[in-house]
């Protein structure tokens, strides 16, 4: 079938147009940090983290976990671990420093101008989103085929499930203080895929054509677009921990404020409670990784269809196969070692590592049975 150059022209322009309102969304969730009360209080952490009863009281509390990931009382329970129960200080109010914001009803402690700016942002999401869906659809009808029959297409997809799975729990929580920590890998992952990665669009390559890239690659599509949300709430859990760690440590005496702490904590004290960051994690990985295996038993399938064989430790399968290992590692040391916090996160950091040399070493640099092109998938 002959490729419909001007439907493929409009796809790259659609595809361009969502790049340029994800990045004024970027800019918009940026500017909320910036106006928000939360963005100007960095000047009140000293006075914060020295009220040490105050912190000692915030710390003893159950810091909103399950608000922050729309969970009940009980369900969050197993998630996270209680606190130790100590008489709470009769102390001044509670400094805003060491939780953060829960994700339900801040909106009202917000300045007019943050509220305006943080809503046009996630207009401007929208509108991005509705442009790169409009793109992906173009693009498969341009080329008469399924959209993700190469890496640029595959990698277009990806973001168009992080995008999506950000606007999810945007409809049904308040976290808008994510919005800016997801466009920004999304936009230097379109970035690559728009110049490094890019490629026409034409037909499949012959040992893509087949119904299985339907079943297959699509499942993978939907678990990388989670797991790439999951590596970026992994990565604010680690900042939004030390920042604790260190507000601690000041208020048992055995540290001072310092300066990038009074200069950065405005940023850092917008986001939610570092256990509830843990949690949300843990949350977005056990629901894709069932979606991972899936892909993995189907790939295997589709093995056994074109090559007469359901494995054969071929470098695409052998890093998909670690990835799985990498990410049932994560939730087994969870729901059986307990292993939250750092610990958790590190191998969290490390089945994302896992699945970027699936995606991109292997299919740049290792030659194997799914090597049919530079780019493609």
């Amino acid at each position: 079938m002959a490729v419909n150059e001007g439907l493929a022209s409009l796809s790259d322009h659609l595809y361009g147009g969502a790049m340029a309102l994800y990045a004024a969304g970027m800019l918009g969730y940026a500017a909320e940090f910036a106006f928000s009360r939360f963005g100007r209080i960095g000047a009140e952490a000293q006075a914060a983290v020295g009220a040490a009863g105050s912190v000692a009281a915030k710390a003893d509390k159950p810091a909103r976990e399950p608000a922050l990931v729309g969970a009940t009382t009980t369900g969050a329970a197993a998630d996270v671990p209680a606190p130790a129960t100590t008489a709470a200080p009769a102390a001044s109010p509670e400094p805003p420093a060491a939780g953060g914001p829960g994700i339900g009803g801040e909106d009202d402690e917000q300045p007019a101008r943050a509220l305006l700016i943080g809503r046009i942002a996630v207009v401007l999401t929208v509108l991005g989103w509705a442009l790169h869906l409009s793109s992906v659809v173009t693009r498969g009808l341009a080329a008469g085929r399924v959209p993700w029959g190469n890496m640029y297409e595959f990698s277009s997809m990806i973001c168009l499930i992080a995008i999506t799975a950000f606007l999810v729990l945007l409809a049904r929580f308040d976290v808008r203080w994510l919005g800016v920590f997801v466009t920004f890998p999304v936009l230097v992952y379109m970035g690559l895929a728009g110049t490094v990665l890019y490629v026409a669009a034409g037909p499949l390559v012959p040992a893509l054509n087949s119904y299985w890239l339907k079943i297959h690659v699509v499942a993978a599509i939907l678990a990388s677009g989670i797991y790439l949300v999951s590596a970026v709430t992994t990565v604010l859990f680690l900042v939004k921990n030390r920042w604790e760690h260190q507000l601690a440590e000041v208020a048992a005496g055995r540290a001072e404020v310092t300066a990038a702490m009074r200069s950065r904590g405005g940023i850092v004290m917008k986001l939610p409670a570092a256990a509830s960051l843990d949690t949300l994690t843990y949350r977005l990985i056990a629901f894709g990784f069932p979606i991972w295996t899936f892909a993995v038993i189907a790939g295997a399938i589709w093995a056994e269809a074109a090559w007469g064989r359901y494995w054969g430790w071929d470098p695409k399968e052998t890093w998909s196969f670690i990835t799985w290992v990498c990410y049932a590692a994560y939730l087994h040391a969870r729901a059986t070692a307990g292993w939250r916090g750092k610990k958790a996160a590190a191998v969290s950091l490390v089945a994302f590592s896992a699945l970027f040399v699936d995606y991109y070493v292997v299919n740049l640099f290792l030659t194997g049975l799914h090597s049919y092109a530079g780019v493609s998938a």
